[in-house]
């Protein structure tokens, strides 16, 4: 044990002002109390200490620094009650200070050796020109009577971690600094001073303010009323492994895993494994297509595995099989001394000799049971990796473990955020192609900060099948209930300035009537959408406000007003009536259409996969591609692409049969029509980035798209009469050839009583840049 004094922080001087003793008058009495109250064998124990300090005539004196020396067997009797009687001296950090934590006077040679060689001590900050002139020493003084007196805790702060760069590995470790000043007695001289809490309670309330605190209570509460006796017991503590741990926890929280974030969890895991020439690195395995890989392309994972597999030449699809072999059988691997390793049949280790690393181990990592990735260790030197190392990094796994849970799954974060950037919402037979394209994509990112541009997504050789549920005359239906709504608003707006004019009696202004009666005659006949916006303009801009004045002016008007203005709220005005009925019936009919293709495709799909997208018209329009390029690790045969044309007959006549059934629950009664472009060749098909959807490409096969367009209105040849109609599927075509597969699938569904019995021929009129179209019409059986 020492004796000698070491400074560790310097008195402040308004602490100087205080009266403090050291002594052991506190501890004697703690052991008193302790005599008084246990029930063990203790108690032999705690009267022979007592009986060994009264002995001393000095027990209940006051004590000089100076001669701290002569009472040396004492202070080792005080190390011997407050450390366990197995520690060991030469490990145990442990220190006696005055009742002001300012000087170690005793203390362990561990202690004393550690404080001399780190020079952890702390230099006192002087105290600045604006500020009251307290230091650490007087703020833990006043934290101590605070707490003693006022029973108020908020300043005192036993443990501190202190950190220090360790002189022989170079790496930071951390120690908990513990003072316990159970040992110090304070008196206070005269009546204890009175505190006004409401001027405190900003600082008390906020444990950052204590020098501030410390300010305020110089006035209120003199330190030279109290006298401060005893010691303080000063412990510490190596918490490196929890404070690295921590750090690790503080990173996840960020989730923010950029390369500075990679390189402070690898020095971090340095800090706990204590040896500055041992690496680490992590590789999170993730992904592609239900293809596993590592991330290996990424700027934070710099794998010296990974780096040593691609330069060796080795293919993606090889590592992604290497990798697969070792997901079924993970293990640790570790090399201790590689440069002198001889044995050619290890392929891991002729692939780390050309790296130059000397000492390498891979530590499988895993997450509820599930292999999340890997953590590479490796030295440049020869380092021996052992159980020792493995125990301390198994601290730390767990932690990784979410870590490389975390970067997997912002691995597949980043994939999922190119394709909605990139491209749109995509279904699962297609989504396989945008992930190649987007990790293609992520990877090029890594090595080519110029962000190059992400590849085209094509699809060859697929079969478009069209197919289009329209409702008869929607615009003209909408259009008749904008002008039913417009003129009941008109009526409910005359009734109320007509209100309004009898209310302001001899005041008469008939200019708003006379313009809303115009409007009212003009709505009967040609109103186009120029007449609305005119009309919009007038009930907004002057009808609106005219009738709010009149009334706060005319207050026996507001039933008649507050009448106007429901009858023009959107949600259930009666001024909206007719809109909202349309709207509502429309949506009856997308919503159930919509069900009954969302329920066919999870069957259709598992015959072969296609792509299937709706568009939203006033009814539905879709595209349906199916070929090998849409799903290449399953075979294509043609019988796949006439189930999927039957279906697309068959469900047009179901859905016909749908929307009839659903008119008894319309508000308007709405038709529909239905109709089918057969192509009976394949096309090329890519993704616009642009519009966020697939087109053809070729000019062929962009006349397949310009025929799509136009033949919604087409009108049968020398009639007026349009191709589609309500009870009816149409199927537009070019060759015979075409039509005859649809004839046979019309002629199957006859037989079920799906289809009426006449199939109809027809010529169809020409189109821009479209001539020669032929149709087949069916009829559908309701009944």
């Amino acid at each position: 044990m020492q004796t000698t004094l070491v400074p560790i922080d310097e008195f402040d001087l308004v602490s100087q002002q205080a009266q403090v003793t050291l002594s052991f008058r506190p501890f004697l009495q703690y052991l008193r109390n302790r005599l008084q109250t246990e029930r063990t064998v203790k108690t032999e124990y705690y009267r022979y200490i007592i009986d060994r300090f009264e002995n001393n005539p000095s027990w209940s004196s006051s004590l000089a620094v100076k001669d701290i020396s002569q009472y040396k067997e004492l202070f080792e009797i005080v190390y011997f009650v407050m450390t366990p009687l197995v520690a060991d001296e030469r490990e145990t950090f442990w220190g006696l200070s005055t009742p002001l934590p300012g000087s170690l006077f005793f203390s362990t040679e561990s202690l004393s050796k550690f404080l001399a060689d780190n020079n952890t001590s702390k230099e006192q900050k002087r105290p600045s020109n604006d500020s009251c002139g307290v230091g650490k020493e007087t703020q833990f003084m006043y934290g101590l009577v605070l707490e003693r007196f006022y029973n108020i805790s908020s300043l005192v702060k036993n443990d501190i971690v202190y950190s220090y760069k360790d002189s022989k590995t170079k790496l930071s470790k951390f120690y908990k600094v513990h003072v316990d000043t159970q040992f110090i007695d304070i008196q206070v001289e005269g009546e204890l001073p009175v505190l006004d809490y409401d001027l405190l309670a900003i600082y008390l309330h906020d444990g950052t303010e204590s020098e501030a605190l410390a300010c305020r209570l110089k006035k209120m509460l003199p330190l030279d009323k109290f006298t401060f006796d005893g010691f303080t017991v000063v412990t510490l503590t190596d918490v490196t492994l929890q404070h690295s741990l921590q750090n690790i926890r503080d990173v996840m929280v960020q989730h923010s895993y950029s390369n500075d974030q990679y390189l402070q969890i690898a020095q971090t895991l340095k800090n706990i494994a204590g040896n500055a020439m041992i690496e680490f690195r992590l590789a999170p395995i993730v992904g592609v297509n239900g293809k596993s890989i590592f991330a290996a392309n990424d700027e934070n994972i710099q794998s010296i595995l990974i780096n040593a597999l691609i330069a060796s030449g080795r293919t993606e699809e090889s590592l992604s099989a290497m990798l697969k072999e070792y997901q079924e059988n993970p293990k640790v691997v570790a090399y201790n001394a590689i440069s002198q390793e001889n044995d050619s049949n290890d392929p891991l280790l002729l692939l780390l000799k050309p790296t130059g690393v000397d000492s390498y181990a891979l530590l499988p990592v895993f997450y509820h049971n599930q292999l999340t990735g890997v953590l590479e260790i490796y030295s440049m030197h020869r380092v021996l990796f052992d159980e020792r190392l493995f125990s301390k990094v198994q601290s730390a796994l767990p932690l990784i473990a979410q870590l490389l849970k975390f970067s997997r799954d912002e691995f597949n974060a980043k994939i999922e955020n190119i394709i909605r950037d990139k491209f749109t919402s995509l279904q699962p037979s297609v989504q396989w192609k945008f992930n190649e394209a987007a990790w293609k994509h992520l990877r090029k990112n890594y090595s080519d900060l110029s962000n190059p541009g992400i590849e085209t997504v094509r699809f060859e050789d697929v079969y478009p099948l069209y197919g289009a549920i329209d409702v008869r005359n929607s615009t003209s239906e909408r259009n008749r209930a904008i002008h039913e709504d417009i003129k009941n608003q008109l009526t409910v707006l005359s009734a109320t300035l007509e209100t309004i004019q009898n209310a302001k009696a001899n005041h008469t202004d008939g200019a708003l009537s006379d313009e809303c009666r115009r409007w009212s005659e003009h709505i009967d006949g040609y109103f186009n959408s120029k007449d609305e916006v005119a009309l919009n303009h007038f009930l907004e801009s002057e009808v609106n406000p005219y009738l709010l004045e009149m009334k706060k002016t005319y207050p026996q008007t507001s039933d008649a007003i507050d009448t106007y203005f429901t009858a023009i709220d959107e949600r259930e005005g009666s001024a909206f009536k007719n809109r909202w009925e349309l709207e509502t019936s429309l949506q009856l009919i997308n919503t159930k259409v919509n069900q009954y293709f969302d329920n066919a495709q999870k069957e259709l799909q598992t015959i072969y996969p296609f792509y299937f997208e709706k568009f939203r018209t006033d009814g539905i329009e879709y595209d349906i591609y199916i070929g090998q390029s849409i799903a290449p690790d399953k075979h294509f045969e043609h019988d796949f692409l006439k189930q999927l044309r039957r279906w697309q007959l068959q469900s047009m006549a179901e859905i016909a049969r749908l929307t009839q059934r659903l008119l008894p629950q319309m508000s308007r009664q709405l038709h529909t029509t239905q109709l089918i472009f057969i192509h009976a060749n394949p096309i090329d098909i890519s993704f616009r980035n642009d519009e966020r959807r697939f087109d053809v490409e070729g000019a062929y096969n962009i006349r397949y798209e310009v025929i799509k367009k136009r033949i919604d209105k087409v009108l049968i040849k020398n009639t007026k009469e349009r191709l589609t109609q309500p009870g009816k599927i149409a199927m537009v075509y070019f060759s015979q050839q075409e039509a005859q597969e649809y004839v046979g699938y019309i002629q199957e569904l006859q037989k079920t009583g799906l289809l009426e019995d006449h199939i109809e021929y027809l010529d169809l009129e020409e189109l821009q840049g479209v001539n020669r179209l032929k149709a087949l019409r069916v009829g559908v059986k309701y009944h």
